[in-house]
């Protein structure tokens, strides 16, 4: 039996949280503060991580999963963190991929060096449930990281559309440690629930920014959500292309909540069943996409920014080669990003291709043919990141894509 995370240990304990993407999760660690959970973001990205990844992981497993518990398991061997007051907290998104199988795998690494270290999972879908555990979802809670969710895209998507630009090299990263610092202080009060005025300041901002004109090589970055999103995953992709010349397009996290929430509802329809959890998920995505559409409207309102996909059009997008039953770790909506990405001009799109994924690997590299086809000046590269690949090889395939890209017409 593992140890549990007691209601005690909220005063005393420090909750590592393993990082996948720098804004967003800064922010959802702000936000469990007030409640009295005293998180800390693990940053750490040397090759003991991949080390200890490979000694408590069968090489097998997918190399996210890898990953996060190497991560996890080296800030515990570091001395960093005293063992008997740090608690792990890690994601659970159910279904039949890694998602569910790590919080397992990482119980399974503690058994024998750290049975004293709680795992906490933290999960939307009823999995784990403990009505005495010291860690407790509560509905302001999921409301604030929703709204963490679509900042933290906001934030991510016009700082991604700045930097390449900026005459002084930095004044991005100034306007966002602004925003990410000025966003904590709002999620203490209700401040945060004025979106339409916090969009356009943030939106201001970034725009009174000194730029050039944007006419660089824009590369769509799509594939498995950890590897996609993941500086330590993707051997820091965005900062490699913006070396090269580049501006990264990366799709929102808010994709990928809405892509959960309604693959339930799309089960139903399929296979012809109602359930509480098929409405509530549709009631769910329903508000959901709702506050997306809000976002886009802002955005384009604005007239400086390009907005994030619209989640229905790219679940039309996902229509013309894909069923949305196909819907096994990030399924149709990778097709659905190529498709969204080569039609609105990012023609260039490096597929990230975890080890160990094998749907990432059908529903990527499957579909780049089909939509090749359909969009002949797209320029697709899968590109393989596992223990034994190296940057440099990495690199060099995203050189190779780079020879042959085009720039968008501005």
């Amino acid at each position: 039996m593992s140890a549990r995370f007691t209601p005690e240990m909220k005063k005393t304990h420090t909750i590592l949280v393993p990082d996948m993407l720098p804004i967003h999760f800064q922010l959802l660690i702000s936000i469990l503060k007030p409640y009295g959970y005293h998180c800390e973001l693990l940053r750490t990205a040397s090759r003991a991580v991949v080390d200890e990844g490979l000694k408590n992981v069968h090489n097998d497993t997918c190399y996210p999963a890898l990953l996060v518990i190497g991560q996890f398991m080296e800030a515990l061997k570091s001395g960093r963190y005293d063992p008997d007051k740090t608690a792990l907290l890690i994601t659970q998104t159910g279904g039949g991929c890694r998602a569910s199988n790590y919080i397992h795998l990482l119980r399974k690494a503690l058994k024998d060096t750290f049975p004293q270290v709680p795992v906490i999972s933290l999960n939307f879908s009823g999995l784990e449930k403990d009505p005495k555990s010291g860690w407790q979802m509560t509905p302001a809670i999921f409301l604030k990281f929703l709204y963490a969710v679509l900042y933290g895209d906001l934030l991510m998507s016009v700082s991604n559309q700045c930097r390449p630009y900026e005459i002084r090299k930095g004044n991005t990263e100034k306007v966002l440690q602004k925003w990410e610092k000025r966003l904590e202080k709002m999620f203490h009060s209700r401040e945060f629930l004025h979106t339409k005025r916090n969009y356009k300041r943030i939106l201001d901002d970034f725009a009174a920014i000194p730029r050039t004109k944007r006419n660089k090589i824009r590369v769509g970055i799509v594939g498995e959500i950890y590897v996609k999103y993941s500086p330590l995953a993707n051997n820091h992709l965005e900062d490699f292309l913006l070396s090269e010349g580049c501006e990264p397009v990366i799709p929102s996290l808010l994709e990928f909540v809405m892509y959960c929430a309604s693959s339930t509802g799309i089960e139903g329809k399929l296979y012809h069943f109602i359930s509480k959890q098929v409405l509530y998920n549709s009631i769910g995505y329903k508000a959901i996409y709702a506050m997306q559409k809000q976002q886009i409207k802002a955005v384009r309102k604005h007239g400086v920014f390009d907005p994030p996909h619209d989640f229905e059009h790219l679940r039309r997008c996902a229509d013309k080669y894909s069923s949305q039953g196909v819907n096994m770790g990030e399924g149709w909506l990778i097709t659905a990003e190529m498709a969204a990405l080569a039609e609105t001009g990012t023609e260039n799109i490096i597929c990230t291709q975890p080890f160990g994924c094998l749907p990432n690997h059908i529903v990527a590299k499957g579909m780049m043919r089909v939509i090749k086809n359909a969009y002949p000046n797209a320029n697709i590269t899968a590109i393989d990141y596992d223990p034994g690949a190296t940057r440099v090889n990495q690199e060099n395939r995203v050189k190779l894509m780079l020879a042959n890209a085009r720039k968008p017409e501005v």
